[in-house]
């Protein structure tokens, strides 16, 4: 593809530099204490997940990009932008839709309709967490060792076989252990991803940042850092939740297991999916950009 110019806005220097540092600050004042603890070994369920499950990694969330359409005035010597994804005109530097990857223009496609079809769904919020308690559900190990169950394994299976499991979402839902996953209302799979996925559901929120990272640096790193700020809110009360005892790390428990423990969690619940409603709108628009400069692209090839 040939490079296209075609810009929504443009950043002054002194503009771009103060973004780029408050970005820059914002990550390190959320997540250099977590850093500094896994020097020492300590693990974190609930931030060790927005590293590991999600691959991101923490320099290139560091790292700032304007995103798609944005053109940086005086960037052009800035070591900053010196990846293949910039192209220079001039003094200024822009994200170039152009170097997106031919291949992945049909992943990105796909991704864009699974982001509008969300949002056009009522958002269910009756799971009431009961997902990562399947993920132990006669487990005959669990994947947090370091952390005890907050209940015996009689009480907590009997637990799961009395209450309604709801799961929507395919990647929670494919870590249900063997037993588990037939106790589910629903049955999903890779194939129906798109049919089952709601904007009430943590872990759909928490992907907003999946999809949000995989796009830098064509989707800006405002839009990168306010959706894992979501994740961050989502999983710590995913683990909340669960079946884990986090106290010692300073996670409190939410009892699901009584009724005031899942009143509390509905309630959190629904403030995330509000909160995920303008990360999710930033991110629908920014890949809609980016869409139409790439279309706009293969027209000059």
């Amino acid at each position: 593809m040939n490079t296209i110019v075609q810009f929504t806005s443009s950043i002054n220097r002194v503009e771009w530099e103060e973004k780029r540092d408050r970005h820059r600050a914002a990550v390190v004042a959320l997540v250099d204490d977590y850093f500094a603890d896994k020097q020492h070994q300590h693990t974190n369920p609930v931030v060790d997940f927005l590293f590991t499950y999600y691959n991101f990694r923490y320099a290139s969330l560091k790292r700032w990009s304007p995103g798609c359409g944005v053109l940086l005035e005086d960037g052009a010597g800035c070591d900053d932008f010196k990846h293949p994804e910039f192209t220079i005109l001039g003094n200024d530097v822009f994200v170039d839709a152009s170097t997106f990857p031919e291949k992945r223009v049909r992943g990105l496609r796909w991704m864009h309709q699974l982001l509008l079809s969300v949002r056009e769904r009522q958002p269910l919020l009756n799971c009431c967490g009961m997902h990562e308690w399947a993920m132990v559900y006669k487990a005959p190990e669990v994947r947090h060792q370091s952390y005890p169950l907050r209940l015996p394994a009689e009480e907590l299976n009997a637990f799961v076989e009395t209450h309604p499991i709801v799961c929507t979402h395919f990647d929670a839902f494919r870590f249900f252990t063997e037993d588990a996953r037939p106790l589910n209302k629903n049955v999903l799979s890779r194939e129906n991803v798109d049919q089952h996925e709601q904007p009430g559901c943590l872990h759909t929120n928490m992907d907003l940042y999946k999809w949000a990272f995989k796009l830098y640096p064509w989707v800006g790193s405002d839009i990168i850092l306010e959706a894992f700020r979501l994740a961050m809110q989502a999983r710590k009360l995913d683990m909340m939740a669960g079946p884990y005892d986090l106290s010692s790390i300073g996670y409190d428990a939410i009892p699901i297991e009584t009724e005031s423990g899942r009143v509390r969690y509905k309630q959190e619940q629904a403030t995330i999916w509000k909160a995920g409603i303008p990360v999710r709108n930033a991110l629908i628009e920014a890949v809609e950009i980016l869409l139409n400069n790439i279309e706009k692209a293969h027209e000059l090839v």
